[in-house]
């Protein structure tokens, strides 16, 4: 594949089809994920290992895009590359004892949460080479998420 079209592909797939142009790009890259997940879990029946392995196929792609993107801004994390906030999104939803309203709901809110605050060691794997810096960040948040999303669920509360 030549430069262009690989560029164009890392795009799509960093940007999460465009939004990461959208304004509060983080945000919208983890209502995107939200929003096809539930489209999947409701029209499809895909329940929380489908969303886990959607998570694992999108791994590399997502690192690859990150890297790319990166390279091309020539910035370390830019803000338009929200495959991460995707992959993050979707290792916590992965993790729900059960499907609904009100587990999609929370696992938004605990992934933006664990995002934006970063307890450690989160912040340490931003300095990861590339793309792997900035996904990997927000796999750890997700995996932050997934666990109090599961202790929700195990308790009745979502």
């Amino acid at each position: 594949m030549s430069s262009a079209p690989r560029s164009v592909v890392a795009t799509a797939i960093g940007t999460w089809f465009g939004a990461g142009f959208l304004p509060a790009p983080g945000t919208a890259g983890s209502a995107a994920a939200i929003a096809i997940a539930a489209a999947l879990f409701y029209w499809l029946g895909v329940c929380q290992l489908g969303i886990g392995l959607m998570a694992a196929g999108l791994f590399l792609p997502g690192v690859w895009a990150s890297t790319t993107v990166a390279r091309e801004r020539n910035l370390k994390d830019p803000q338009i590359v929200v495959v991460d906030e995707v992959l993050g999104q979707w290792v916590t939803l992965a993790a729900a004892v059960t499907l609904n309203w009100k587990s999609f709901l929370a696992a938004f809110v605990l992934f933006r949460l664990f995002d934006i605050w970063k307890p450690y060691p989160i912040r340490k794997l931003e300095k990861l080479p590339e793309g792997w810096g900035v996904v990997m960040d927000d796999i750890l948040a997700g995996v932050y998420g997934a666990v109090v999303l599961r202790l929700l669920g195990w308790w009745n509360l979502v």
